[in-house]
């Protein structure tokens, strides 16, 4: 049989979620913030008018080069615009459903929302600092936590002073939250 007519990886059908990225809770909005929002569409706009022609024009040297079946250039080429046209259409689908929310222009700033910076504070004193950003810019090393975190759903709408009670891996904690900013 040809190797025109096999695939080379199962699962490769048409799968746009990038490997390791979160979902969308079903009838969810995407909300982002105006900064995220602004990575994704550069991460979009590189893929398509630089990467991506960049890999085209590799592939077509490889191809040109004759035997297909064993040119390591043209398989991997191929391969990689593959996971590019993915993400494309990954990146393309996120921002049409996307809903931009600008944290600064938030007008109920003592209250905790979307794209809130919040100082929390637990049992022993100890303050972390979180801001509540859209899935596709979380980052918890970064101290970005998506909307949908239990965290984040623990703590929306409190207020500073508010004690707050969540069932984190660890087991049951209490918090207080002691600052609310929006930037």
């Amino acid at each position: 049989m040809s190797k025109a007519f096999t695939r080379e990886s199962e699962g490769d059908e048409d799968e746009d979620q990038p490997e390791g990225g979160a979902g969308l809770p079903p009838g969810a909005r995407n909300y982002i913030t105006t900064r995220g929002h602004l990575v994704l569409r550069t991460e979009l706009e590189s893929l398509v008018k630089v990467e991506r022609p960049k890999m085209v024009e590799v592939v077509s040297w490889a191809a040109g080069n004759g035997d297909r079946s064993e040119n390591g250039d043209y398989i991997y080429g191929k391969k990689r615009l593959r996971e590019i046209d993915r993400r494309i259409r990954f990146l393309m689908k996120r921002l049409e459903i996307a809903e931009v929310v600008d944290p600064a222009a938030q007008e109920n700033t003592d209250q905790v929302f979307f794209g809130a910076t919040v100082e929390l504070a637990d049992e022993q004193g100890e303050i972390q600092c979180f801001q509540i950003v859209g899935i596709d810019e979380a980052d918890a090393s970064a101290g970005r936590i998506s909307w949908i975190a239990p965290l984040s759903r623990a703590i929306l709408k409190a207020r500073e002073g508010d004690q707050i009670r969540f069932q984190s891996p660890a087991g049951m904690r209490v918090l207080e939250v002691v600052g609310i900013r929006y930037e």
